[in-house]
C-alpha cells in the first residue's frame, strides 16, 4: 500500500505535516491545524522537540537520535522523521534493499530506552564511537546502491540515490559529517485507543455549491453549451452531403445551399460562443469576489496571534488559491461537463457511421490517456526538484544584488559567482531530465495518435470500398475524430487542475476552520464604566514554540485610572509583550486582566507600599477583560507601537484611519500635539500629500509623529506608547511631551520607554527584568532605593551611586 502523502499548507508546516503522514500510516487522521497547535509552531517553524511532544500527545513514544547512514539503513524502524537540509523535515518510509522486518521496539532496546530532558540536545542519543567505527569500516560511507524513499511535505513522494540522500541529510554544521538527526516514533496502545479526527472541510460537491449560487447563469451557460454542441453536430452531416450529393451529382446549386447553411452555422456558433464567454466572465468574476470576500472577512475575524506565526507569502498563497479554485470551477469543471457531453454525442455519431472505427478510436483514446497519466507523477517529482533548485537560484541572485556592498568589501566576488554557477549547473541538469521526459511522453502520444489516425483512415477507406461507408462519410469521420480527441485532452487537464484545487481547498479549509477572535455564539460587552483601574493578576505568558521560556512570569500590579504608568527594563524583559496582552493581541496562559473601580494601597509591617507587586489588594467587583469585545476595547485604545504601519494613502487618511468623513478640527489638533502640523502644511498638497507603504518618502521621525497623531485623533480613554519617541530628536521630543501632558489629563496612559526624559514624571514606574516585576514606584523613590531602576538610570546618565 502506498505511503500516505500530505502537502504542507505553509512554508513552516513541514514538521506537523510529517507527523500527520505517520499518524495516517498507522490508521489515524489528524488535521494540520491540530498538530500545528500541539507542536507549538511559531513564525520560525517547529523544532524536533516540538514534533516529539506533539507525537506523544496523540499516543506515540519518541526519541531523537543522531545516527550514521548505515545504522539508519540497518536498524532504525520506519517510518521516521529526518531533519533535512538543516531547514526542513521529511519522512523516510522505505529504503530499498534493507531487511523487511525491523523490530519496532528498537526504541526501548538498541537505543537504550527513552531519553529524558527538556531540550532537543538532551534527547539526542548517539551510538557509541566503537559502533560507528565498526559500521564505517565494514560498509564505508553508506550503502551506495540503496534507494531512499522520502515523503516530503513540500515535494510529495520522492526517491533519492545514496549520494543525493547523503547530501541532504548529512548537511550538518560540521564538514564531512557522517551523522544526521532522526526522530523515531512508535505507536503505543494509547494511540490506537484515540479516535483521531474526522475528515472535514470543503469537498468537490461543496465546491459546486459555490457555483450553484449562480444557478440561473449556470443554466444559461448549459443551454449555450447544448446549442453549441448541436450546431457543431450538424457540420459532419453537411460535409458528407457536399461530397455524396453535391460532388457525386455535380449539383452546384446544392453545394451553394450547403455553403450558405455552413456560413449561417458558423455565425450562429460564433454568436453562441460569444454569449457563453460573457456568461462565463460574469460567473467567474462574481465567484472570485464571493470566495475572496469570505476569506478576507474570515482573516479579519481571526486573532492577531494567527498573523504572528504566518509568513506573508503563506497568506498571499491563500489569496492566489481563490483564483485557482475559481478557474477550476468556471473553467475546468464546466468544460468537463461540456467535454463529456461532446464525447458521448460524437461517440454515438462515430458509432452510427462505423462501429469498428468507434471501437478503435475509443481504445486508442483510452491508451493515450493512460500513457499521459503514467508520466504525471514522474513529471511532478522532476518539477518539484527543479522548483527547489530554481528557488535556490532566485535566493542566490537576491543575495548577490542586495549584498553587493559586503561582497565587494570582503573581496568575495569570485567565490559568490562560483556559488551561483554551481546552482546553474544543477538547474541545467534538471532541465535536461525534464526535457527528456517530455520528449518520451510526446513521442509516445504522437505514436498513439498518428497510429490511430492511420489505422482509422485504412478502416474508413476499406469501408468505402466494401460499400459500408460513403466517401462523404469517410470525410465526416475525420472531422468527428477531431471532435472526439479534444474532450480526452480536456479530461486529462481536469485531473491536473483538480490536484491543484485539492491543495488550495485544504489551505482554505485550514483558515476557515480556525476559531474567530470573537466567536458568534459568545456575546461580549461593548460598553463599560471606563473610569476604572486595570488590574493584572498573576499573568504568565509564553510564546509558541517547544521549550520556550515564559516571557512574563506572575505579573501582578495595578494601572491606576487617569494616571501615567511607565514600564522600563532591558531589552527582552517582556515590556512589549505586556502591552500586547493589554491590547488583547494574545491571551495570557494563566492569570487575568480585569477592570476594577477601586484599588486600595496599603502598607505592611515592612513599610512596603502598593507599588510592591506582591501587595496588591483589589476590593470590589472586577470585570474580566475577556468578557469585553476585542473591537470595542481597541476602539478605546490609542496605540503607538515600535513597528507602526504607514499606509499608501494621504497623510490625512493615515492619521484618521477608518474614518469615512474626517473631522478636520480633530485632525489639526492631533497634528499640532504631534508637532507635525507645520511640516504637513509646508508640503505642496498639505494633508492630501500621498506617502508610500511603510512610510516611504518620509523620515523615521516624521513617521513616528504621524503615528502619535493617529493615536491622539482617536481621542481614546487608554493610551499605550511603545518607544513612541525613540526616533525623535531632543527638541521635538520635548515639544511633543509638553503637548501630550495636557492631552493625558483624565486618561490612563501606559508608556514603554528607555529615555529618562519620557518616564521620570510618570505617576508610577514599573521595572521589569527577565519577565518579572522587580520594582514599582516613582522616579525619586526608585532612585533612592538603589535597585534595578537606579542601575538603568546610572548606565544612561552616568549618575554616581549615593
Amino acid at each position: 500500500m502506498a505511503f500516505p502523502i500530505y502537502k504542507q499548507l505553509d512554508q513552516m508546516d513541514c514538521g506537523p505535516t510529517c507527523l500527520r503522514m505517520i499518524a495516517k500510516h498507522f490508521g489515524k487522521h489528524y488535521t494540520a491545524q491540530t498538530l500545528r497547535e500541539k507542536s507549538q509552531i511559531s513564525r520560525d517553524g517547529v523544532s524536533m522537540l516540538g514534533i516529539a511532544e506533539a507525537a506523544e500527545t496523540i499516543g506515540f513514544t519518541s526519541i531523537g537520535v543522531k545516527v550514521t547512514v548505515e545504522k539508519l539503513i540497518d536498524e532504525v524502524p520506519l517510518p521516521c522523521v529526518l531533519h533535512w537540509g538543516q531547514n526542513h523535515f521529511v519522512v523516510l518510509y522505505e529504503v530499498s534493499g534493507r531487511s523487511s522486518v525491523i523490530d519496532r521496539h528498537l526504541l526501548g532496546k538498541a537505543w537504550g530506552g527513552r531519553a529524558s530532558g527538556n531540550s532537543l540536545d538532551s534527547r539526542i542519543i548517539t551510538p557509541s564511537v566503537h559502533e560507528k567505527n565498526v559500521h564505517d569500516r565494514e560498509n564505508g560511507y553508506g550503502n551506495k546502491k540503496a534507494i531512499f524513499h522520502i515523503a516530503d511535505p513540500a515535494s510529495g513522494l520522492v526517491s533519492y540515490t545514496a549520494a543525493e540522500f547523503n547530501k541532504q541529510w548529512l548537511s550538518g554544521g560540521v564538514e564531512d559529517s557522517r551523522e544526521g538527526l532522526a526522530l523515531l516514533l512508535e505507536p503505543t496502545t494509547r494511540f490506537y485507543e484515540e479516535e483521531g479526527e474526522k475528515v472535514k472541510g470543503l469537498h468537490f460537491f461543496q465546491l459546486l455549491g459555490y457555483l450553484w449560487r449562480y444557478k440561473k447563469l449556470v443554466v444559461q451557460l448549459g443551454l449555450g453549451m447544448l446549442v453549441g454542441s448541436g450546431l457543431s453536430l450538424l457540420m459532419p452531416f453537411f460535409t458528407q452531403s457536399v461530397v455524396d450529393i453535391g460532388i457525386n451529382n455535380q449539383n452546384l446549386s446544392f453545394i451553394y445551399l450547403i455553403l450558405i447553411a455552413q456560413i449561417v452555422l458558423l455565425l450562429s456558433t460564433g454568436a453562441v460562443d460569444f454569449l457563453r464567454s460573457w456568461i462565463l466572465l460574469h460567473i467567474s468574476t462574481r465567484l472570485n469576489l464571493t470566495v475572496l470576500s469570505e476569506f478576507l472577512s474570515k482573516l479579519m475575524r481571526l486573532p492577531l496571534s494567527f498573523f504572528d506565526v504566518k509568513q506573508f507569502g503563506d497568506i498571499m498563497q491563500r489569496m492566489g488559491d481563490h483564483s485557482r479554485i475559481e478557474a477550476f470551477l468556471t473553467g475546468q469543471t464546466l468544460s468537463l461537463l461540456f467535454s463529456i457531453f461532446n464525447l458521448i454525442v460524437f461517440g454515438f455519431v462515430l458509432a452510427y457511421y462505423h462501429i469498428s472505427i468507434f471501437f478503435v478510436a475509443a481504445g486508442a483514446s483510452i491508451l493515450y490517456a493512460v500513457w499521459v497519466l503514467l508520466f504525471l507523477n514522474r513529471r511532478r517529482v522532476l518539477d518539484t526538484k527543479r522548483f527547489d533548485v530554481s528557488s535556490s537560484n532566485q535566493s542566490k541572485i537576491v543575495q548577490l544584488i542586495q549584498g553587493m556592498q559586503d561582497i565587494k568589501l570582503a573581496g568575495a566576488e569570485t567565490a559568490k559567482r562560483w556559488e551561483w554557477e554551481r546552482v546553474q549547473a544543477q538547474l541545467f541538469k534538471w532541465s535536461i531530465k525534464s526535457l527528456s521526459l517530455s520528449q518520451y511522453q510526446q513521442a509516445g502520444a504522437l505514436l498513439i495518435n498518428q497510429g490511430k489516425n492511420i489505422f482509422i483512415t485504412f478502416l474508413a477507406a476499406k469501408a468505402v470500398i466494401d460499400g459500408q461507408l460513403t466517401l462523404g462519410g469517410m470525410v465526416s469521420v475525420q472531422y468527428i475524430l477531431g471532435q472526439f480527441n479534444a474532450p480526452i485532452e480536456q479530461m486529462i487537464s481536469f485531473l491536473r487542475s483538480w490536484q491543484d484545487a485539492q491543495m488550495s481547498l485544504e489551505r482554505l479549509n485550514e483558515v476557515h476552520e480556525l476559531a474567530d477572535e470573537e466567536p458568534a455564539g459568545e456575546p461580549k460587552r461593548r460598553t463599560w464604566d471606563q473610569e476604572q483601574d486595570i488590574n493584572l493578576n498573576n499573568i504568565t505568558y509564553t510564546y509558541p514554540g517547544a521549550g520556550n521560556e515564559p516571557v512574563l512570569r506572575n505579573i501582578n500590579f495595578t494601572i491606576p485610572y487617569g494616571k501615567t504608568t511607565a514600564v522600563v527594563g532591558t531589552s527582552g524583559s517582556g515590556k512589549t509583550t505586556l502591552l500586547k496582552l493589554l491590547l488583547r493581541f494574545y491571551e495570557p496562559q494563566s492569570g487575568s486582566i480585569s477592570l476594577s473601580k477601586c484599588a486600595i494601597q496599603e502598607s505592611d509591617s515592612t513599610g512596603k507600599k502598593v507599588g510592591d507587586a506582591s501587595h496588591q489588594n483589589i476590593i470590589g467587583n472586577a470585570l474580566d477583560l475577556k468578557y469585553i469585545s476585542h473591537k470595542a476595547w481597541r476602539l478605546q485604545c490609542g496605540v503607538v507601537m515600535q513597528e507602526g504601519f504607514i499606509f499608501s494613502d494621504s497623510i490625512a487618511r493615515n492619521i484618521a484611519v477608518g474614518d469615512e468623513v474626517i473631522d478636520q478640527e480633530r485632525l489639526y489638533q492631533a497634528a499640532h500635539i504631534a508637532n507635525i502640523h507645520e511640516f504637513i502644511e509646508s508640503l505642496p498638497l498639505g494633508y492630501h500629500t500621498r506617502i508610500g507603504a511603510e512610510g516611504n518618502g518620509i523620515s523615521q521621525g516624521q513617521k513616528q509623529r504621524i503615528l502619535i497623531a493617529r493615536s491622539v485623533y482617536k481621542n481614546p480613554q487608554l493610551l499605550l506608547f511603545d518607544e513612541a519617541t525613540n526616533a525623535l530628536d531632543a527638541n521635538n521630543e520635548a515639544i511633543i511631551m509638553r503637548n501630550l501632558d495636557e492631552f493625558f489629563k483624565g486618561r490612563t496612559v501606559i508608556v514603554v520607554a528607555h529615555r529618562l526624559s519620557t518616564v521620570r514624571h510618570a505617576d508610577q514606574i514599573v521595572v521589569m527584568d527577565k519577565g518579572e516585576i522587580v520594582e514599582i514606584g516613582t522616579h525619586d523613590e526608585l532612585v533612592l532605593a538603589h535597585g534595578k531602576y537606579f542601575e538603568l538610570v546610572s548606565n544612561q546618565l552616568e549618575l554616581a551611586a549615593g
